[in-house]
């Protein structure tokens, strides 16, 4: 099988992808109750239906947005009968291994129910519902890293090697760093070798790395952590910043004065960042602007070289984003967020 028949495929199913019109109709719905109904006229109608027998309200949105996730890149994975492309796809799908192992310790640490835990699953990558079934009916966080490692499994190794550390200072994020680290070595090396498939995979994955990156500088600086502790939250393999360059960014005293370091790099759209939101701290304003930046780098691979795993890049990051905006819109109904308000919150592409 050759891509031009995978991009075919891709291109078909981008077409299926909400666009604009419906986008902004879901967001004119006065509740729930009529988002759940408007969603049930788009391609979520047979997963909408589906977790309707068994769910109302956020619930049902959820299930059905997980269930459809899944579903979609199940039969991406059927009908990409290439090397290339299927290690391609793992490669993207290995992430929900990442975030759901996550999601697991933390219910784990902050000692939330099982069902809890479980309601916020998305079993789409190596590790299958019936696997995080288990890990989730661990006891606690080190049962549930032993049985990783029972298993042998590759998440177990950073996890394993990090737990120590955790277990001296309590802090999650040294687990999660030590998994996000992993997976971001791992998926490079994968990509390692010359091509223009492999190339295109490494500098996005390169990108997010960044991203990553300038959050964490960001909330170090924030929070007044001495730049040799901060340095061991940071991920390499960034496009645009090495080591060195990490380090000096961790040197400087301000939110403000982190926003001009970036002004020379790919990344100066964050000086557009309100001056109110910058001196209050309120980083969540930057990140979803590094969020916004990400997306629509991913999503502009659709208009690579057809002959080329560009469509599949193009196509992950569109259906995380619709699949993210749905959420947001669901969210918003839930907390009466204004209306005029909402379409800031969500991304376009």
């Amino acid at each position: 099988m050759d891509w031009g028949y995978i991009n075919a495929r891709m291109r078909g199913m981008k077409s299926r992808l909400l666009d604009h019109r419906t986008l902004d109709n879901l967001i004119l719905q006065p509740d729930l109750v009529s988002l759940i109904g408007e969603l049930e006229k788009t391609p979520y109608h047979d997963d909408i239906v589906e977790a309707r027998g068994r769910y109302s309200g956020m619930p049902c949105i959820e299930h059905a947005l997980r269930s459809n996730f899944v579903r979609t890149f199940k039969k991406v994975l059927d009908f990409s009968i290439n090397e290339d492309a299927e290690q391609y796809i793992r490669i993207f799908l290995h992430r929900w291994d990442i975030q759901n192992i996550k999601t697991i310790l933390r219910g784990k640490n902050i000692h939330v129910t099982n069902e809890e835990i479980a309601e916020c699953i998305v079993p789409a990558g190596e590790l299958d519902e019936a696997t995080l079934a288990e890990l989730v009916r661990q006891q606690d966080t080190k049962a549930v890293i032993d049985l990783l490692a029972t298993w042998e499994l590759s998440w177990a190794k950073p996890l394993t090697t990090a737990f120590p550390e955790f277990v001296r200072t309590g802090d999650l994020g040294m687990l999660e760093c030590a998994l996000d680290r992993f997976y971001y070595e791992d998926a490079l090396r994968s990509v390692s070798a010359r091509g223009k498939n492999n190339a295109m995979i490494r500098s996005i994955l390169s990108l997010e790395i960044d991203v990553v990156n300038i959050k964490t500088v960001l909330r170090m600086i924030r929070d007044h952590v001495e730049p040799g502790e901060a340095k061991k939250f940071l991920l390499p393999g960034g496009l645009e910043f090495d080591v060195k360059k990490l380090d000096h960014l961790l040197t400087v005293n301000t939110i403000e004065d982190a926003v001009h370091e970036l002004a020379g790099t790919r990344y100066r759209f964050l000086s557009d960042t309100p001056e109110i939101a910058i001196r209050a701290q309120k980083i969540s304003v930057i990140e979803k602007k590094l969020e916004r930046y990400l997306v629509q780098q991913g999503t502009k691979a659709f208009i690579g070289d057809p002959l080329s795993a560009a469509s599949l890049i193009g196509y992950f990051w569109a259906k995380y984003n619709e699949i993210t905006n749905i959420r947001v819109i669901s969210r918003c109904k839930t907390a009466d967020f204004p209306v005029e308000n909402l379409k800031e919150e969500l991304v376009y592409v």
